[in-house]
């Protein structure tokens, strides 16, 4: 049986038993893959790839796990109660207000190029102001990743710096071209946020909040955890963290694991106060890392061995497909490849393994390697709906959201960003008919 028949089979089942609640998302990514790597006759090699894929992901495991953590310990610690309530106080109960805030603040905290942070970042400082203006959660998410997938463009961004090493570019020369469609879908995405800012004023109004900005109820234990003389200085630990990570000083997970130590320190010296403060924060932190453990799973058994695995098959696959007698929208098929490709693949497989042999036959046809990448980076505006993108687990539990609402909500709105990239790189000469 075809590996790639296999390949596209594996991921098809997976989303159909998580979309029609047959296996929860956790049981799908351990066991389908496993099935379908036996059925692709790797035998107990089943289980190896598997262990590679979980050693694949094992940095952002990490980062996860202790970034959870950092930010659980400011949340307990009150670091963002002031601003909460300023915005709160500033919004005047006025959810429009509060969504293109959302969108504005997600673009900024993108700029660090790394999806984990950001959806720490925005989700731990508005969901608090969500829940106490009962605005939906799935415009939150949606913000967070329509900005997200915009701002993952930069050159310190992973799918751009795959480009540039495949494709020996500059890092300004390929970010030039990107500029435009990047700042026109910013745009977009402002104006989506005010769209469904307007539908939740329509639907909760403007709610009186003046003798109400302190809401959420908290235990004794929780108000007893409240360190508001220590705010000063769990900011500027927080922007320290942040700017080292923007910076590229050190490794996040190791940034956010000394922030860890060092919050847990200074906010909770007494012992007894730490374990509490973290077993109360271990039960989000274990359902997202298991998940991302999963998806490791799954992205594992895709490879299989070495350059003979489902993903290398189906990189040829999508290769083989392409007419000769089309060889002059080639830059345009390559952007309309990379949608789905890296969908179905990370971005590992696709620009490693699909982009080398598309970009191969594109040159034969006269396009540039600049063209070439630049295409390739087109499908980037559907990745991060892809179930192979770890930290989308913990985006989806912070907001209480399912993977089939995930998907199905978010995918028509990142069809906008998609035209807007493709038409900026039509008009500007970066996507040539030749």
């Amino acid at each position: 049986m075809s590996l790639a028949f296999l390949g596209f089979a594996m991921i098809v089942v997976f989303m159909a038993l998580i979309m029609a609640k047959k296996l929860s998302p956790f049981t799908s990514l351990i066991l389908v893959p496993i099935a379908f790597g036996l059925l692709a006759g790797y035998g107990w090699d089943t289980l190896k790839y598997a262990m590679d894929g979980i050693k694949s992901v094992a940095s952002t495991f990490s980062m996860m796990t202790f970034a959870i953590l950092y930010f659980g310990v400011m949340l307990t610690a009150g670091m963002f109660d002031p601003m909460v309530d300023k915005v709160v106080a500033w919004c005047k109960g006025d959810p429009l207000k509060v969504l293109v805030g959302t969108a504005v603040l997600a673009a900024f905290v993108s700029l660090d190029g790394d999806g984990t942070t950001t959806v720490m970042i925005c989700c731990t400082a508005m969901i608090p102001i969500y829940n106490r203006l009962k605005i939906k959660k799935i415009y939150l998410a949606n913000l967070i990743i329509l900005q997200n997938c915009i701002m993952n463009l930069i050159p310190w961004g992973g799918p751009t710096a795959r480009v540039m090493s495949v494709m020996n570019l500059d890092a300004g020369e390929l970010l030039a071209p990107l500029v435009p469609g990047m700042a026109l879908s910013a745009v977009y995405v402002i104006g989506v946020s005010y769209y469904l800012g307007l539908k939740e004023r329509k639907r909760l109004g403007i709610m009186d909040i003046s003798n109400s900005v302190n809401t959420v109820e908290l235990s004794d234990e929780e108000r007893e955890w409240k360190r508001p003389k220590m705010i000063l200085f769990n900011l500027l630990l927080t922007v320290a963290i942040i700017t080292s990570l923007i910076m590229g000083l050190a490794s996040s997970a190791i940034l956010f694991g000394v922030g860890t130590a060092i919050a847990l320190v200074v906010n909770y010296p007494v012992q007894k106060t730490q374990r509490k403060v973290i077993s109360s924060l271990a039960p989000d932190m274990i359902s997202v890392v298991m998940m991302v453990l999963g998806a490791g799973v799954l992205m594992g058994v895709l490879n299989g061995p070495e350059d003979a695995g489902m993903s290398n098959a189906i990189a040829q696959f999508l290769v083989s497909v392409i007419p000769e007698s089309l060889g002059r929208y080639f830059a345009v098929i390559i952007a309309v490849i990379s949608a789905p490709g890296t969908y179905l693949l990370n971005n590992d497989a696709f620009y490693y393994g699909v982009l080398p042999p598309l970009a191969a036959t594109a040159q034969a046809y006269g396009f540039t390697d600049l063209q070439i990448g630049f295409a390739a980076l087109m499908g980037q505006a559907f990745h991060f709906l892809s179930p192979l993108v770890p930290f989308i687990y913990l985006l989806m539990d912070l907001t209480e959201i399912s993977l089939a609402e995930y998907q199905g909500y978010i995918f028509k709105w990142c069809i906008g960003i998609f035209v807007i990239f493709m038409g900026a790189g039509l008009l500007l000469g970066y996507l040539p008919v030749l």
